[in-house]
Formats: structure tokens, C-alpha cells, sequence
């Protein structure tokens, strides 16, 4: 157990216990694209 008056010093992926890849750059606007066409074919149909 640390000392309450002593701050913990962690590393991000500590922190975060785990890795965080960079998937959410290609899934956003991928997802974003996906829905801008479905909704131009709704739209103009």
C-alpha cells in the first residue's frame, strides 16, 4: 500500500492498465463517412 501523503507516479499505460492502440483515428471518420452515404442514398431516393 503506498503512503496517502506521497503522490503516485505512473506511466500513462499504468495508468490506464493496458495498451490503447490507434484504431479510433480509422473507426471515426470511417463511421462517419458510412453514415453521411446512408443517409445521401435516404435523402435522394
Amino acid at each position: 500500500m503506498t503512503d496517502p501523503e506521497q503522490p503516485a507516479h505512473l506511466t500513462g499505460e499504468e495508468a490506464r492498465a493496458g495498451a490503447t492502440p490507434h484504431m479510433t483515428r480509422y473507426i471515426l471518420p470511417i463511421s462517419l463517412g458510412l453514415i453521411i452515404v446512408i443517409f445521401a442514398v435516404l435523402v435522394f431516393r
